[in-house]
């Protein structure tokens, strides 16, 4: 029996009597501090709240935040963070400080980072309903629309997704459309975790909460912003540049709030730190680059950037593709056969693969890798891992019965 899970037992039992009894109540939009705080003061007796933001990043680095939902079972509002004026104070720290409210997101990672970008903290305890419709069988990226479709039946209506929603006024349409995307959340939320309390998924999902939750994920620091840069070459002084270089344009574009691509694109920033210009002129002749780089102050600043670049230090190498124990091609087999259990396990229990195991950790385990693996650790190793071991060691194999491919023991599981 799986334990259940630190959101059901602490954020769904502990209701307040006639919790979400009541119809729900839809506020104007909030442009003044005294009632966002008076709502805050109210959300913070909730035992959860639902959260989704609108902003636009298409010419930013920082996404610019236009608009936050937020509903309990029984009222709900959208805030305007532009409004001149408006105190977001109480609202950030319901969402980042009070550890009692559980904070409800679908596909939440952009609006996470926003929060994170504002307060320097993730919301937590948190929940994703995205993430949890893995659980229950409902693909691995499952929309807000077809989730909304497939609890609630209703069709959302899309016509003002493609809002501009820094323009102002806001109408009532677009206003509509953005809170109902916490209103309809309030209503499957519950009915979701009816069913993972049912099913004993709850506890599955608590470590990938917790990851979610991790600020890790949402800081942009510089240092780091090389290993998002492909290039083929594992040479310290050429991962070196591209560190640099690198770094070196995390800080333009933070600097400017420009998108990264902006100032300039990956594979010009690969080319750069495989073939270095020896002189600030040369980067006239770089396919990506602006001729005026030659002689401006940000080609100088380029320029000081590679030129300051040291070879990589050996404990920052990245790991070789090879360096996988023994996966050769009779590894690369077994991987397949991995994956194909995987595959035949997810459609058994009803939950998404991706949630099960990921491909590199099938690859390791084909490779002889036994330790420091997710899925042979606690309810993967129960639900997934187990038979997976046991396919490598000789103790399980495949069988067509009834016309559905099975999995069988085998003499050697005896």
């Amino acid at each position: 029996m799986i334990a259940p899970s630190r959101v059901i037992t602490l954020f769904v039992n502990p209701r307040p009597p006639g919790y979400g009894q009541a119809l729900m109540h839809v506020h104007p939009l909030i442009t003044d501090s005294a009632t966002l705080a008076n709502l805050c003061t109210r959300l913070a007796e909730a035992p959860y709240v639902m959260v989704d933001t609108e902003f636009m990043r298409e010419s930013t680095y920082y996404p610019e935040l236009c608009l936050i939902q937020i509903a309990d079972t029984e009222e709900a509002a959208a805030i305007d963070p532009m409004a001149p004026g408006l105190d977001l104070a109480p609202l950030l720290a319901l969402l980042v400080d009070n550890e009692d409210v559980l904070k409800v997101f679908h596909a939440g990672g952009q609006d996470i980072e926003i929060i994170y970008n504002l307060t320097g903290k993730t919301p937590h305890p948190l929940f994703d309903t995205q993430v949890a419709a893995m659980a229950l069988g409902q693909g691995e990226q499952i929309g807000y629309s077809n989730l909304v479709d497939s609890w609630l039946g209703i069709a959302v209506d899309k016509g003002a997704r493609f809002t501009d929603w820094a323009r102002r006024p806001l109408d009532a349409r677009q206003i509509e459309y953005a809170i109902g995307d916490v209103t309809h959340l309030a209503k499957i939320f519950p009915k979701m975790l009816e069913r993972l309390r049912k099913t004993g998924r709850g506890a599955w999902l608590d470590q990938e909460m917790e990851r979610l939750a991790d600020p890790a994920n949402y800081a942009n620091d510089p240092d780091v912003a090389w290993k998002r840069v492909r290039v083929s070459s594992r040479k310290p002084e050429v991962l070196g540049r591209l560190k640099a270089i690198a770094r070196w344009r995390e800080l333009e574009a933070q600097a400017k709030d420009l998108p990264r691509g902006r100032i300039v694109k990956d594979e010009t920033i690969a080319d750069l730190a495989s073939h270095p210009p020896r002189k600030q002129v040369d980067l006239a002749k770089v396919r990506g680059l602006s001729q005026t780089w030659a002689g401006n102050d940000i080609g100088a600043r380029l320029m000081a950037a590679i030129e300051s670049a040291a070879p990589l230090a050996e404990d920052e190498l990245p790991p070789r593709e090879d360096r996988k124990p023994g996966l050769g091609r009779e590894g690369a087999l077994v991987a397949d056969l991995l994956k194909l259990l995987l595959k035949i396990r997810a459609r058994d229990i009803d939950v998404a693969p991706r949630l099960l195991a990921r491909g590199d950790e099938l690859e390791a385990l084909a490779a002889g890798q036994r330790h420091g693996l997710q899925i042979l650790q606690g309810w993967r190793y129960d639900q997934f891992g187990h038979d997976a071991l046991d396919l490598v060691e000789g103790r399980l194999g495949f069988a067509v019965q009834g016309g559905k491919l099975k999995m069988t023991r085998t003499e050697a599981a005896a």
